[in-house]
């Protein structure tokens, strides 16, 4: 009889640290699926985002030479939200040297690293621009930083944007090349909301 009462009290040892080590696990699970909730829900970064939705007017500056007079092309832009608000979806087209050209741009807010990506292709090259970077109140700018490749050089090169959202009807885009050391502006957007 004294056996079976230690083997009695065993099993409800186990019994009871079982379901204590369940409920640990479903704590933490809950506490898991919390964390992905708010990782996955867009908040106030994707909300100003989504103020650029709609149809736009731009005029395209583009220096070949820091120290000559712009490239100066008028094109349109079309910006839409996509994946349930999560990320801004951007398609511009333009003519440059005879050429008609269209460009995409996906950018987005990770909610984890609090900071926005972004990624830019188009039909005159085969490369991908990609940069990161934070939002400034004091500007209401979002300020990136990445890298593209040079095609002539086939080496990456720093650059860096700053998109000011003027007001809700003008964004002005500058991007800004790092070559042999020194940063030139050689491309400036200006956004007008149709």
């Amino acid at each position: 009889m004294h056996n079976l009462t230690k083997i009695t009290f065993i099993l409800l040892l186990a019994l009871s640290a079982n379901v204590f080590l369940l409920g640990q696990e479903a704590d933490m699970q809950n506490e898991q699926m919390q964390i992905w909730m708010e990782y996955m829900t867009p908040g106030p970064m994707h909300e100003m985002l989504a103020k650029s939705v709609g149809d736009w007017k731009t005029i395209n500056k583009f220096w070949m030479d820091p120290a000559g007079d712009p490239m100066i092309v008028e094109g349109t832009g079309k910006t839409e939200m996509i994946l349930g608000g999560r990320y801004q979806k951007s398609i511009h087209k333009s003519t440059m040297m005879g050429m008609e050209t269209e460009g995409i741009s996906i950018t987005g807010y990770d909610n984890a690293t609090q900071e926005f990506t972004s990624i830019w292709i188009d039909n005159i090259g085969t490369g991908t621009a990609i940069t990161k970077g934070k939002y400034d109140e004091s500007t209401n700018s979002i300020l990136m930083e990445g890298s593209m490749v040079d095609p002539m050089t086939k080496q990456e090169m720093e650059i860096r944007e700053v998109l000011t959202f003027v007001d809700d009807d003008h964004h002005l885009l500058v991007m800004y090349i790092v070559s042999n050391g020194k940063e030139f502006k050689s491309m400036e957007i200006e956004f007008i909301r149709q």
